[in-house]
């Protein structure tokens, strides 16, 4: 839902200074970013305050306790393995994986194992220590509830409780947040940059039109890019109408749509040697110096959806 009109990042004007720290200006080679959206809704029942038993997730009491042990638990605790399925390491699949998780979700975590749950949030300290700072975990609209649906106080509230959770967990705020669906509108994003929400993530069909950064100088054409044409291989910055061009702006990561449905619906995930392969194809060969092949699905198809492929399928992204 929405269409956004954004300006690419990798026309700006390049910087003559050899000392810069901007990332945009410095970053070479292919960089590839695997986000998975981990969500549950609360099912307790609200006279109990707990979860009844549900005969769909048998062996297991409810379902929630069955995608617990087919997928957060052992994402925790990934074993990498060798050819003869030996266990050589075991990873926390966390720490590598840009994720967002949903606080109804972390709720029930925090409660039923507090040791998944902390690792959880170790594995986003590690990777702010990896990353200068800039943790793999974001934050998430605390209901998932479709935004552009919602009034402006709604809207409001949603996010700032999905923020204020985060906070609370992961004790640093939020550099970015997931919408439900990625659905968006320009009052949606008004309201994130009003939050200090500084970029999301979304679907490349959300996308109408775009141009390289464009300023008072040094004006730009506006390029068509509807039915999912953006190039995903770059950020994009979406600037308010009418809005301050100086403070009023969200940076925007479109997916690759074809390897993300590839990982969901096809046999990608079979092997890390498949899920490798398929990223190489979305190489650009046109010698441009950085690119990000940035992919998005489900959390839960990492060992739940698709079994065993929390395992030896995602050491790549380390």
């Amino acid at each position: 839902m929405g269409l956004v009109l954004a300006e690419s990042h990798s026309n700006a004007t390049v910087t003559s200074d050899p000392h810069t720290s901007d990332p945009l200006q410095v970053a070479t080679g292919v960089y590839v970013a695997i986000h998975g959206h981990f969500y549950q809704p609360p099912r307790e029942n609200p006279y109990l305050d707990t979860i009844e038993r549900q005969p769909s997730a048998y062996p297991f009491h409810d379902w929630n306790e069955r995608i617990y042990h087919e997928c957060y638990r052992p994402n925790a605790f990934a074993r990498i393995l060798n050819d003869q399925g030996e266990v050589l390491i075991i990873l926390n699949n966390f720490e590598y994986l840009s994720f967002n998780i949903g606080p109804t979700l972390m709720s029930w975590l925090e409660r039923y194992d507090v040791e998944v749950y902390q690792r959880i949030l170790e594995a986003d300290r590690l990777s702010c220590q990896r990353l200068n700072g800039h943790g793999n975990a974001i934050a998430q609209v605390y209901n998932h509830i479709i935004l552009p649906l919602a009034n402006e106080r709604d809207k409001i509230t949603q996010v700032r409780w999905g923020v204020e959770d985060f906070r609370s967990r992961f004790g640093r705020d939020p550099e970015g947040i997931w919408l439900a669906e990625t659905a968006v509108d320009y009052a949606t994003l008004q309201v994130l940059i009003n939050e200090g929400i500084r970029f999301v993530v979304l679907a490349p069909s959300q996308a109408q039109r775009c141009r390289p950064l464009a300023t008072a100088e040094r004006p730009a054409q506006w390029i068509e890019v509807g039915g999912s044409q953006i190039d995903p291989t770059q950020p994009y910055r979406c600037f308010m109408p009418h809005g301050d061009r100086d403070r009023d702006y969200i940076d925007i990561f479109f997916y690759d749509g074809p390897i993300s449905r590839d990982m969901g619906f096809n046999d990608v995930l079979n092997s890390s040697q498949h899920l490798a392969g398929r990223i190489g194809q979305a190489v650009r060969g046109d010698h441009r110096p950085s690119q990000l092949i940035a992919v998005a699905t489900d959390g839960e198809t990492f060992g739940h959806h698709k079994a065993g492929s929390e395992s030896d399928r995602l050491c790549l992204c380390r």
